[in-house]
């Protein structure tokens, strides 16, 4: 791929018409060839490093190049000297027992890299992005993921009528409800979170038989930032249960 083409790919127009994106970093290309030694289609990746990381070990194509080109095609203000290009692989199917979290017009890349982080170190959640949603593979969202979009099945522009008939059993979250420490709060198989600006669409959620749950706090806040409430969600969901609940 030429330099000219590479540095289309921080665009997501791009990114969509080449059916890759860019990664930069040694952590994030450390996550890739860990990713690729279980999914096959990861190995037709590029790799490109400047000659202080020549002595790269990778099972990946290996292009060294200037740290003048490397400047090129980064999008950060300083590169690390080692960055690849990445085909956009489609989520796989769901496992027995996964559950999904469902975020609504989530528009904040930092927000997306962390709760995706979130659901790779609990496991047991694949991530849906309603219509209107950041795109998973913007820098920033790749960045703030520390690999774990290799590790988290994310699946795109999925509406949210359409989940009634894939999940029987729905939670979202609003200031309005049981509090998630509820034994019943572990019951679902979707939880539905609203973006930052707006929230959930609840003249759309009345159509669909949908439990709400709050976290609780002092209330005076009007909210918590979006990851946070994830993080705090996935954490009540493994914990351990007190004996007799």
């Amino acid at each position: 791929m030429k330099f000219e083409d590479i540095r289309k790919l921080h665009q997501r127009r791009h990114r969509e018409e080449s059916g890759h994106f860019l990664l930069e970093g040694e952590h994030l290309v450390l996550e890739l060839q860990k990713a690729a030694t279980h999914d096959p289609r990861l190995r037709t990746s590029q790799l490109y490093v400047t000659q202080e990381h020549a002595h790269w070990t990778s099972p990946l194509t290996t292009h060294v190049i200037s740290s003048r080109h490397m400047a090129q095609i980064s999008e950060t203000r300083s590169p690390q000297g080692i960055a690849a290009v990445v085909p956009l692989l489609a989520a796989p199917a769901p496992r027995p027992g996964e559950r999904a979290i469902y975020l609504h017009e989530i528009q904040d890349p930092g927000n997306l890299g962390t709760i995706l982080r979130t659901l790779a170190w609990f496991g047991g959640f694949r991530c849906l992005l309603g219509p209107g949603s950041v795109d998973l593979h913007n820098g920033k969202t790749v960045r703030a993921s520390m690999g774990a979009i290799f590790h988290v099945p994310v699946e795109s522009a999925v509406p949210l009528e359409t989940l009634a008939q894939r999940y029987p059993r729905i939670a979202c979250l609003d200031l309005r409800g049981e509090p998630i420490t509820a034994p019943a709060f572990r019951q679902f198989d979707c939880y539905l979170f609203g973006g930052e600006a707006r929230g959930l669409p609840h003249d759309e959620l009345a159509r669909t038989a949908v439990k709400a749950f709050t976290i609780p706090g002092q209330g005076t806040l009007e909210s918590l930032n979006l990851a946070t409430s994830v993080s705090l969600c996935q954490y009540e969901l493994h914990r351990e249960p007190a004996p007799g609940l």
